[in-house]
C-alpha cells in the first residue's frame, strides 16, 4: 500500500478511462485496511481506487509499478479476487495514506463481481504499455493539504465530482440468485455445443424432417439454452452489463418474436429468456433495465408500454397501422368480438389480444359495448356509413 499516492481522480491530459467497477475493496496484501468499498477505475497510466461514499479519498497506483498480476477464485462467503504485485515504492513518489508496507502486493476484493472482465483489460494494459506512448500532463490546478497529505479539489473539480457522484447512485445494486456455479455451467456448454450439431442438421436434412420432428428438435435447443449467457461475473453490475445484456437478448428474441406476429408481453419474454439461461437467471429488474436500452443501442427490438401500463417487446419493423388495421378486418368479419375470442382467432395471448382490440379504439375504429357480459369491439360505423 506504500506504492499508492493521493489523487483527485481526475483523469490528466493524454490519459484514457478503460473500464471501472463498484463495490471493491482494497486490502493491503493479507490485512484488511480502511478501504472498504469502492469505486476501481483503470486508465491508461494508472490503476485509480475511489471511496464510494468520501470521493475526496481517493488513491492511485501508476501501472508502470505493478510486476504481475493473479486471480484468485471467489469461495463460500469469500469474493473473488485480483491479486497485484508491485515494485518497491521510488524515493520521489507523492504522498499517500502509507509510508511503509511488509507487502509487496495488494489484493483487490470484487464484491459486486465484475472481475473476469476487469482482469482481462488490466492485462491488456499492461502488456501493451501505453503509458510509454501517452505521455500526459496535468489536467488542472489542485490544492494540497499538507497536515493530511492529501489532494483536494476545489472549483471545477468538486463540481465535476458531485456529478459523477449522482451518476454512479442511479445505478441500481441488484443481488444474486445463485453464486459459485461455474462449474456446472461448463457441463453446460457440452450441451449447448450438441444443440448446435442438431441445428446443423435441421437445416441440411429440410426436407426429410417432418414438422412434428421439427418443432421437437427446437424444443430440445430451446431447453439446451445459451451458450455464453451474459452474467454480473463478466461484467459487473452497472451499466455495461445491461448493455450486454440487451445484445444478447436481440439475438435470442428476434426468432421467437418473427413466429408471434411481432410482438410478446414482457411476461413470456421473462419466461423464455429464463429457461433459455439455464441456472444464470435474469431478475425482472434486470430484463427491464436491460429492455429499456434496446432502442437507443439502436437493435431490431424495442420495449412498447401500453397506456394500462403493459409492457411489450416488439420488432422494430413491427407495424401498428397495419395491426390494427387486421384487427378491425376480423372483428368485421365476425359482426363483434370479445378479446378472449379474437385471442383465439389470431393465436395470441388474451393480454396482447385485448391491448390490440383497445388500440383499435383508441384509433377510432372500433367500438366498445361494456356490459355484465363482459366487454365486446364492434366496427365503428361511424367511419363507414354516412
Amino acid at each position: 500500500m506504500d506504492r499508492f499516492s493521493w489523487t483527485t481522480g481526475l483523469l490528466e491530459l493524454g490519459e484514457t478511462l478503460v473500464i471501472q467497477q463498484r463495490g471493491v475493496r482494497l486490502s493491503d496484501g493479507e490485512e484488511k485496511v480502511k478501504f472498504d468499498s469502492g469505486v476501481l477505475l483503470l486508465s491508461t497510466h494508472r490503476l485509480i481506487w475511489r471511496d464510494q461514499k468520501n470521493h475526496e479519498c481517493c488513491i492511485s497506483v501508476p501501472l508502470s509499478q505493478i510486476v504481475f498480476i493473479e486471480e484468485q477464485a471467489a469461495g463460500i462467503g469469500k469474493s473473488a479476487k485480483i491479486v497485484v504485485h508491485l515494485h518497491p515504492a521510488s524515493s520521489n513518489k507523492e504522498p499517500g495514506p502509507f509510508q511503509s508496507s511488509k507487502y509487496s502486493y495488494v489484493k483487490l476484493s470484487f464484491k459486486e463481481h465484475g472481475q473476469i472482465e476487469f482482469y482481462r483489460r488490466l492485462s491488456e494494459e499492461i502488456t501493451q504499455r501505453r503509458w510509454e506512448s501517452m505521455p500526459t500532463g496535468q489536467a488542472m490546478q489542485v490544492n494540497k493539504d499538507s497536515q493530511a497529505g492529501r489532494i483536494r479539489a476545489v472549483g471545477i473539480v468538486g463540481i465535476e465530482r458531485k456529478l459523477e457522484e449522482k451518476r454512479k447512485e442511479t445505478d441500481k445494486n441488484i443481488s444474486e440468485a445463485f453464486e459459485d456455479l461455474s462449474k456446472l455451467m461448463e457441463k453446460a456448454k457440452e450441451m449447448v455445443e450438441l444443440s448446435k450439431s442438431i441445428a446443423n442438421k435441421i437445416k441440411e436434412k429440410q426436407g426429410d424432417i417432418t414438422e412434428d420432428e421439427t418443432i421437437r428438435f427446437k424444443s430440445y435447443l430451446l431447453s439446451m439454452g445459451i451458450a455464453n449467457p451474459v452474467t454480473r461475473e463478466t461484467y459487473g453490475s452497472g451499466t455495461q452489463y445491461h448493455m450486454q445484456l440487451a445484445k444478447q437478448l436481440a439475438g435470442i428474441l428476434q426468432t421467437p418474436l418473427e413466429e408471434r406476429g411481432g410482438i410478446m408481453s414482457l411476461t413470456e419474454v421473462y419466461c423464455l429468456v429464463n429457461r433459455a439461461r439455464g441456472l444464470e437467471l435474469l431478475s425482472p429488474e434486470d430484463l427491464v433495465n436491460a429492455c429499456k436500452m434496446l432502442e437507443s443501442l439502436k437493435l431490431p427490438l424495442r420495449l412498447r408500454i401500453f397506456d394500462s401500463g403493459v409492457m411489450v417487446i416488439e420488432l422494430q419493423s413491427h407495424n401498428e397501422e397495419e395491426m390494427v388495421a387486421a384487427a378491425l378486418e376480423t372483428v368485421s368479419e365476425k359482426g363483434s368480438l370479445t378479446a378472449d375470442e379474437f385471442a383465439k382467432l389470431v393465436g395470441m395471448s388474451v393480454l396482447l389480444a385485448k391491448e390490440r382490440l383497445l388500440l383499435a379504439e383508441k384509433m377510432g375504429h372500433l367500438c366498445r359495448d361494456d356490459s355484465v357480459e363482459g366487454l365486446r369491439f364492434y366496427p365503428n360505423l361511424f367511419l363507414t356509413q354516412s
